[in-house]
C-alpha cells in the first residue's frame, strides 16, 4: 500500500488538474491519495478557491492545493467543502480505509517501568508544551508538494499505529516510523522547512528535532545524538540535519521519524518509495 500510495500521490502533485462537476461545465475539486488511518490526501481546486474541511479553514497554495489527513483511530468521513472563485459550493466526503494494527499485552511489568516516575512529570509536562507550541505556525509554504524522501535508509524496527497495553494499561500508540542505524549516521531532511524545535534532551525522546514544511505539516525526529540546525533556520530538501543515536527512552540506536498535519498524527511510511530502502519492507 504505501508505494501505491506514494506514486498516486506524487503523480497527483505534478500532474493535477480541477476534475469536472457533476454538471460537467464548472470546474470542481479532485483528490490524490487514498483515504486510510494515518493517511494524507492532496487536495486539488481551482485557484483562488477557499477550503473547509470538516468547517475549519486550511490553507491552500496559489495552485489550489490543500491536505487532508486521517488519524489512526478515525472511521468517519471528512467533508471537504470548497467554495471557488465564481462563488459556487461543492461538497465532498472521504472515508477512510480501516487499517490493523500491531497490539501487543505484556503483564507482570514492576510498575517504575509501566508509569514515569512522580518526580520527572513535571518536566514531561513542560515539554509536552513545548512540542505543542512548536506545531503552531501555519504560513503558506508549500515544501510539502514537492514529496518527500526517506531520512535515512536502514531495518524498520518499529512502524505507525502499533500500540502495548502494559499490566492492563493502554500506552499510547506508537505514533511514526523507526529506522535502525549506528549512532552517528546522518539524518537528512526528507523535504524543505523550517525548523520549529530543537532540543538536545527530553525526557522520552531526547535529542528532538521539529521541521515545518508549510501549511501546518511538520516532522518530528527523535532520540538524535546529535542536532545540526537552530530554531529558525530554514532546511533544504537532502539537507544533514542530524545525527541518530539512542537519547531519551530509547532501547538502542534509530530514528524515530514522526509527522502532524495541526493536530492529527499521519504515518510518514505512507508518503514514501520504499524501493529507495532495500533493507526494508512496506508495512
Amino acid at each position: 500500500m504505501p508505494d501505491r500510495f506514494r506514486q498516486t500521490l506524487i503523480a497527483g502533485l505534478v500532474l493535477a488538474m480541477p476534475a469536472a462537476s457533476a454538471a460537467g461545465d464548472e470546474p470542481s475539486i479532485s483528490f490524490d491519495g487514498q483515504p486510510v488511518q494515518g493517511g494524507l490526501v492532496i487536495g486539488q481546486a481551482p485557484a483562488g478557491s477557499e477550503i473547509l474541511v470538516d468547517g475549519e479553514a486550511v490553507l491552500v497554495t496559489a495552485e489550489g492545493r490543500f491536505m487532508v489527513a486521517f488519524g489512526r483511530d478515525e472511521t468517519g468521513p471528512r467533508e471537504v467543502v470548497a467554495t471557488l472563485p465564481d462563488g459556487s459550493r461543492h461538497k465532498h466526503q472521504l472515508h477512510p480505509e480501516p487499517r490493523r494494527f500491531d497490539i501487543q499485552r505484556i503483564d507482570g511489568l514492576p510498575q517504575e517501568q509501566v508509569s514515569p516516575p512522580e518526580y520527572v512529570l513535571e518536566r514531561i509536562r513542560a515539554e509536552a508544551k513545548l512540542t505543542r507550541a512548536a506545531r503552531q505556525r501555519r504560513d503558506p509554504r508549500d515544501d510539502w508538494a514537492h514529496g518527500f524522501d526517506w531520512p535515512l535508509t536502514g531495518r524498520i524496527t518499529g512502524v505507525y499505529g502499533s500500540q502495548r497495553i502494559l499490566n492492563g494499561e493502554p500506552r499510547n500508540p506508537h505514533w511514526g516510523i523507526d529506522i535502525a542505524a549506528p549512532t552517528g549516521t546522518p539524518v537528512r531532511a526528507p523535504a524543505a522547512g523550517v525548523v520549529t524545535l530543537a532540543h538536545d534532551d527530553m525526557y522520552f525522546s531526547g535529542g528532538t528535532l521539529f521541521i515545518d514544511h508549510g501549511h501546518g505539516l511538520v516532522s518530528a525526529f527523535l532520540h538524535l545524538h546529535a542536532i545540526h540546525v537552530r530554531e529558525g533556520a530554514g532546511v533544504e530538501r537532502g539537507q544533514v540535519v542530524g545525527e541518530v543515536g539512542a537519547t531519551g527512552r530509547a532501547t538502542g540506536p534509530h530514528l524515530d521519524w514522526r509527522m502532524n498535519l495541526g493536530s492529527v498524527r499521519i504515518d510518514p511510511a505512507l508518503l514514501l518509495d520504499w524501493s529507495e530502502n532495500p533493507d526494508a519492507s512496506p508495512p
